[in-house]
């Protein structure tokens, strides 16, 4: 991707972070351009990452490989309208709003080469995961370039494109799951005694060792725990009081509701 150019359409937190992770490894400040409708946030993205912020897209259309769709649904029509009049026939689209199905973009961009992407906000920490599909149009050459985007900033999965609600529901919207868990480790940990700063960095260091756990050893979460959970110890006591009080069936509700939301906002 050394002579590519990438673009966005919407500045918003999603695209900051993928801007801010691939502008560590991947693209230089001169190669990322940014249509952003709000004065004050181009002004903000411009300060602080030195990078090409227009109003409108039509001022990069011309000048970049790989055009990223970042805006909010509601303003999706808007968004590719403009899009539509203004794009060449060789850039490669990939949308990240939530909801938004191929055969919607593909309504408005029949002809173009489109891969329909799940981020989540980690790839501000280059930790994101990412599930991508492809469009009718896109080559396996696009979706290697997909993958090699998407990868420098976390892991990738290609999926259907019918799993991708369910991608939303989980990692999408995961790291808020993970963020409230961490928050209520906290609060315990300073409920037992310990100073809030020391009882954040236990919570949350203990969250990335376990994820990186399952990760790396490739063993299933369930024969992780039972090696971690001694016989009428304290582990035991912890997880026994989570299972009363519906812990692993809370995530899964949020993870089915907030699936059933990305349904919505799809249709």
């Amino acid at each position: 991707m050394k002579n590519f150019n990438v673009g966005f359409i919407g500045g918003g937190a999603l695209a900051e972070s993928v801007i801010k992770g691939i502008s560590k490894n991947l693209f230089a400040a001169e190669k990322i351009f940014v249509a952003e409708k709000i004065p004050a946030r181009r002004d903000y993205l411009i300060e602080k990452y030195s990078i090409n912020v227009a109003a409108d897209f039509a001022n990069f259309a011309d000048k970049i490989n790989l055009l990223i769709v970042a805006v909010k649904p509601k303003d999706l029509d808007a968004a590719l309208s403009e899009v539509q009049k203004n794009i060449t026939a060789t850039t490669l689209v990939m949308s990240v709003v939530a909801g938004c199905k191929l055969s919607k973009l593909e309504s408005y961009l029949p002809n173009q080469k489109i891969i329909r992407i799940m981020p989540n906000v980690a790839v501000l920490v280059e930790e994101g995961m990412m599930a991508y599909a492809a469009g009718k149009n896109a080559t396996a050459e696009d979706m290697e370039i997909a993958k090699k985007f998407w990868s420098a900033i976390g892991r990738t999965v290609e999926v259907d494109e019918k799993l991708m609600d369910a991608v939303t529901g989980l990692s999408g919207s995961g790291p808020a799951y993970a963020f409230l868990m961490i928050d209520a480790l906290a609060d315990g940990g300073v409920a037992a005694g310990l100073p809030r700063n020391y009882a954040i960095e236990l919570a949350a260091q203990t969250l990335l060792g376990a994820a990186k756990m399952v990760l790396e050893t490739g063993e299933h979460p369930d024969v992780l725990r039972d090696r971690v959970t001694s016989p009428a110890g304290t582990t035991i006591e912890g997880i026994r009081i989570l299972e009363k009080n519906n812990f692993r069936s809370a995530l899964i509700e949020a993870v089915i509701s907030a699936t059933e939301k990305s349904k919505d906002l799809g249709k």
